[in-house]
């Protein structure tokens, strides 16, 4: 008789346990992602961005390499950090190159691509900030520092036809501060950066 009694109280708090967490679960987070998806739908669809034709041109989430055909740097826009992700900011393949710092490989590509940035802004190897050279541990962050973003604006203002003032003023405008207020750091979205400063080259009349 006891073990009867057991039986049914055991059955009858499982089953108590299934529809409160069938409710909580099944129904209650479900109605809460829907609301939030209906309250925030750009980011629900992936943080889209569009150029001025409406066209989708990536999203404000996931990197992009400003490169042409052959890898080289397209001078005219804010260059990207590395990306390990499959053949450069692969959504479908986001990883990192699990190199360790003493990797002879990644000691040979830091030391490339220093030099290849400097040639390329202008400035002593030792000027090359560590994002420029390093990828992200996803290989799809769309950000880089403050640093590497002023290094070039020289650049980007002279292949534009714009003044350097303008240019950062675009900077500033797509650079975030540290999580509130104290975490991580400040960084530029590349990405962005670069649709804006389309806008602005077409609105200044440029190409």
């Amino acid at each position: 008789m006891s073990t009867a009694r057991t039986a049914v109280r055991t059955t009858g708090v499982a089953v108590r346990a299934m529809l409160v967490f069938t409710l909580v679960l099944g129904l209650g987070y479900t109605l809460v992602i829907t609301a939030a998806g209906i309250a925030l739908p750009a980011q629900a669809n992936g943080s889209l961005l569009r150029d001025a034709d409406g066209e989708v041109v990536g999203s404000a989430l996931i990197g992009q390499s400003f490169t042409d055909a052959d890898g080289a740097a397209l001078p005219q826009y804010f260059q990207s950090r590395p990306s390990a992700a499959g053949d450069g900011y692969d959504a479908a393949a986001s990883s990192g190159s699990n190199l360790g710092p003493n990797n002879d490989d990644l000691v040979a590509a830091v030391a490339q691509r220093r030099e290849t940035v400097a040639a390329l802004e202008g400035v002593g190897v030792a000027d090359v900030p560590a994002d420029a050279v390093t990828a992200s541990g996803s290989g799809l962050d769309p950000h880089i520092s403050p640093a590497y973003a002023e290094l070039q604006v020289a650049r980007v203002a002279a292949e534009r036809g714009l003044s350097e003032d303008a240019v950062r003023d675009l900077v500033a405008a797509h650079t975030a501060g540290r999580d509130l207020g104290f975490l991580g750091d400040p960084r530029v979205n590349v990405v962005e950066l670069n649709l804006a400063l389309d806008g602005a080259t077409r609105d200044a009349g440029g190409n």
